[in-house]
């Protein structure tokens, strides 16, 4: 258990960091949808769903691979500096030819009138790039605190200066026109706006990590770098067909989307993009965990039987995110407030919730498959990694070019759903021939069908009952009923946990070591 809390600590202060970090950034999203036309945030979420498929080729797996290798005590010397030397070339390099073809990436974004912004974002990834190896440095050393730190000052300085130039700035020009803020401020600019102050918070977060980025020596081990490439290329295969499953939905609909002109197809990303945000409870719990729990592991394979440990935070995980899928699939009413439109327009993003629920469950699958994927990691065979994610994208790419024409939207959350859902199965039945862990994974898939059944009882009472107080007693009532029952099949494994034996019922006891069971 103590290996279990150490995590669970970790993930909390990494939690915190990037939690409030990106549910702060989150929480503008009604400021945005608000201030921005529908078309202008349409902009802005192919913007920033191109800047993640350039993120992954920038770091092509560095970090995954220098906590790989930094506690091996061959290259534990080296590691940090030849890792750097390596990121900082190639960042000069891959920003200069971005900058250099900024024309031809604005045009195939559809951005024709903005090249500038390619400019802007080739900026922020080169500096994002350069903050990798720092934050990776600070998981290792287990500074949390630090991290968090930076994290989340880094947020509140892009949302100040988003606000200031967005809000203040308009009305300051206008009652100055002569006035220093009226020779800069430009009307309408509100996107562009939005990733110049994502360029400030990037400088920011490299100033903030100067002596982590610095303890580098100018010592390059040609020897350890050819390892690390071999380890981490691999990686570029999958970060890069994770993007595609991810994010590169909304660029097809962009291309493919059943309307007339560019205008409706980027409304279409917009309401995706903004109904997206909703599944924000499971990928900010995932994104969490994951920081925390990638170093996590590697810690613990070195330790005696650490497939039980991986086991048993396996079933505390899908715990969680099934609570977390109830929770937003079934308040819907509530959360959908979070998307906001000027008063007395139509509030054209509402037309999409119905991709939340199915977004939520492919969201599940993919925490699913991150916490199955370090068999291979820790079997050094992260090539099949690589095939998972393609076989993913593959199935992204097909379903989306297929059906998005037909169903716009709607099949861009299907075929995310199929993705994550294969790539979570196909790497259980794979890896459990390679490095079998105990999963409980019967028992896993009930709780994920059970979540689903209550789900969809919810709706059906809610179909034939009308009424927000009924609406909101239904989902109460089932998931109040969905936590008694986890807590009385899990009783024992919960009373294993410090701060929540003191709350629950009865005397048990507690099976220990070999003895416990999956």
């Amino acid at each position: 258990m103590s290996s279990i809390k150490k995590l669970a600590g970790q993930t909390v202060w990494y939690g915190v960091s990037s939690i409030a970090a990106r549910f702060l950034f989150y929480l503008l999203t009604p400021y945005f949808t608000y201030k921005l036309s529908s078309t202008g945030y349409g902009d802005m979420s192919i913007l920033y769903a191109a800047i993640p498929f350039l993120n992954v080729i920038f770091t092509y797996g560095i970090e995954t691979t220098y906590f790989r290798f930094a506690s091996k005590e061959d290259y534990k010397k080296d590691i940090y500096s030849t890792a750097t030397i390596s990121i900082l070339c190639s960042t000069i390099l891959l920003t200069s030819i971005l900058i250099l073809s900024r024309a031809s990436f604005a045009h195939l974004l559809r951005l024709d009138n903005h090249p500038e912004f390619i400019t802007y974002s080739a900026l922020i990834i080169g500096l994002d790039t350069l903050t990798t190896l720092p934050f990776a440095k600070l998981r290792l050393d287990q500074r949390p605190r630090k991290y968090a730190l930076i994290r989340v000052s880094t947020i509140i300085l892009q949302i100040l200066i988003t606000y200031f130039l967005i809000s203040v700035c308009p009305s300051v020009a206008k009652a100055n026109p002569y006035g220093f803020i009226a020779t800069f401020y430009k009307k309408g600019y509100g996107v562009g706006y939005v990733i110049i102050a994502n360029l400030c918070a990037s400088f920011f977060a490299l100033v903030l990590l100067h002596k982590e980025f610095f303890a580098f020596e100018f010592k390059f081990n040609k020897k350890v770098w050819s390892t690390m490439m071999v380890y981490s290329l691999p990686l570029l295969i999958v970060g890069f067909g994770g993007m595609i499953n991810e994010t590169f939905d909304r660029i097809m609909l962009t291309w493919l989307a059943p309307v007339d002109n560019i205008t409706a197809a980027k409304d279409q990303v917009a309401i995706y993009s903004a109904c997206y945000k909703l599944s924000i409870l499971i990928t900010l719990f995932i994104q969490a965990f994951r920081m925390g729990a990638e170093p996590f592991f590697f810690k613990q394979a070195e330790g005696q039987n650490p497939q039980k440990v991986y086991a048993r935070v396996m079933k505390f995980f899908v715990i969680t995110i099934t609570i977390m899928f109830l929770v937003v699939a079934m308040y819907l009413d509530i959360w959908k407030y979070f998307l906001t439109k000027e008063p007395g327009k139509l509030n054209i993003y509402w037309t999409g919730l119905k991709v939340v629920p199915i977004l939520l469950l492919a969201n599940m699958f993919l925490g699913i498959y991150y916490n199955l994927s370090i068999w291979y990691k820790l079997t050094h065979k992260t090539i099949i990694g690589a095939y998972i994610t393609l076989i993913g994208a593959g199935i992204t790419l097909i379903i989306n070019y297929i059906f998005i024409p037909y169903f716009s939207y709607m099949a861009c959350a299907w075929a995310t759903f199929f993705c994550y859902g294969s790539m979570m199965v196909i790497s259980f039945l794979w890896g459990q021939k390679q490095y079998r862990i105990p999963y409980a994974w019967k028992k896993l898939c009930a709780y994920i069908l059970i979540v689903v059944l209550l789900f969809f009882i919810h709706e059906a009472f809610t179909y034939f009952f009308k009424g927000s107080f009924i609406n909101l007693a239904s989902a109460t009532i089932l998931l109040l009923l969905y936590l008694w029952f986890v807590m009385t099949v899990e009783i024992k494994e919960l009373q294993r946990i410090p701060f929540l034996k003191k709350f629950l019922p009865g005397n048990y006891k507690i099976k220990t070591g070999a003895e416990i069971e999956y």
